[in-house]
């Protein structure tokens, strides 16, 4: 999966708008969720990577409940599993923070309910995640830990970033991309 290397301009971009967003319109100075936050759009540009996590016969898991079906057939432990529930807490944040009405106007993502369900399946996998606080997972253990208990004001924040990069393309000249 291709991932915008530091310094990258969509790097950047991303880093400010959340930056901006969960300071100035949230108060929210935590600066390893925000890190996150910003480093999770980067990695989700190509729908590749939101889809990367695949089922038993090789193909992607599109839906949340694939997702976690799948990763509670992991052994339990290991890295591989403690990935899938973050990928799929990743996952769940993204869709319920920048694009809340795709998932509602999916009818194989539980109707109405859809949102209530990303949100419930992503705290959970944040905190089954979370629980993995080895040397390789210590620095970024609790930093999922408060995404699980965070995860609305996330979704919120997410929401603001999603509107600042609407307004910034709003206001470009026709022809002007955001990224130069």
């Amino acid at each position: 999966m291709w991932e915008p290397p530091a310094g990258h301009p969509l790097r950047r971009m991303f880093a400010g708008l959340t930056e901006h967003a969960f300071l100035t319109r949230l108060g929210v100075a935590d600066p390893p969720l925000i890190d996150y936050l910003s480093s999770l759009l980067s990695r989700f540009v190509h729908t590749d990577a939101v889809h990367r996590l695949k089922g038993q016969h090789g193909r992607p898991l599109q839906e949340i409940a694939a997702m976690v079906t799948e990763a509670e057939g992991l052994p339990d432990g290991g890295r591989t599993r403690r990935e899938y529930f973050r990928h799929i807490g990743d996952v769940a944040l993204f869709w319920t923070g920048l694009f809340p009405e795709a998932i509602t106007r999916d009818p194989d993502a539980w109707g109405p309910h859809a949102v209530v369900n990303y949100t419930t399946f992503g705290k959970l996998s944040y905190f089954i995640a979370s629980r993995y606080e080895d040397d390789r997972f210590r620095d970024e253990a609790p930093v999922l830990r408060r995404l699980s208990e965070q995860f609305e004001l996330c979704a919120t924040g997410l929401r603001e970033v999603r509107r600042e990069w609407e307004d910034m393309a709003d206001e470009l000249p026709p022809g002007a991309g955001l990224i130069q």
